[in-house]
């Protein structure tokens, strides 16, 4: 997919389209005027309908050098994003988690979570360890995504590995929900795309 700024619409986020290793990418900064976590903040494919199928993308986090002290990298995608970006699914990334000498924390390498009803605070109380796991990854390197989702379901593969680095088997808004893709960022975060396929089913 042509990653043109015409091809997106920032959405609390600022986008850029510059190069990085002789590739084209896509450079989102969330707005610092979003204080709330789990926001909508996010770069929007304009023009998909997206229900089930696979959402494919490279991604590279760095925090920001006024980066706040729980910055984690925080990078991912949301999917079936309504049209005024009230509701959506997310799976994002904790780069910086994965390198600790913390295991609990290691643990929260990855998240699932749902606008606008079920962030991550939520999930972690009400059901611990079912939306979140640990995956090895690095900051400053890039990082392939995979999620495959169909229906209530949705898996996460890092770096093109035959088996999900995490399964949610009830997608908070339901089966039949539909709407865009968005390039996803979370406070600190200096975050790159790059190669982005969305295939539908």
């Amino acid at each position: 997919m042509k990653l043109d700024k015409n091809n997106f619409e920032p959405v609390n986020a600022f986008l850029t389209i510059t190069k990085m290793e002789n590739k084209t990418v896509i450079r989102a900064i969330k707005d610092a005027g979003i204080t709330a976590v789990d926001e909508p903040t996010f770069i929007k494919l304009k023009d998909i309908d997206f229900t089930n199928g696979i959402i494919e993308v490279k991604v590279l986090s760095r925090l920001l050098k006024d980066a706040p002290d729980f910055a984690r990298g925080f990078i991912g995608l949301a999917f079936r994003i309504n049209d005024n970006n009230t509701k959506y699914e997310s799976i994002y990334l904790r780069p910086v988690n994965a390198r600790v000498d913390d295991q609990v924390r290691r643990n929260h390498s990855i998240q699932y979570y749902s606008y606008p009803d079920y962030k991550f605070d939520r999930l972690r109380k009400e059901a611990p360890e079912r939306y979140e796991s640990y995956a090895d990854m690095e900051m400053n390197k890039w990082i392939t995504m995979r999620i495959e989702v169909n229906g209530t379901h949705a898996k996460l593969f890092l770096n093109n590995n035959n088996q999900p680095a995490l399964i949610v088997n009830d997608l908070k808004l339901g089966a039949d929900k539909t709407g865009s893709v968005g390039l996803w960022v979370e406070v600190g975060t200096e975050g790159f795309f790059t190669d982005l396929k969305v295939t539908k089913q």
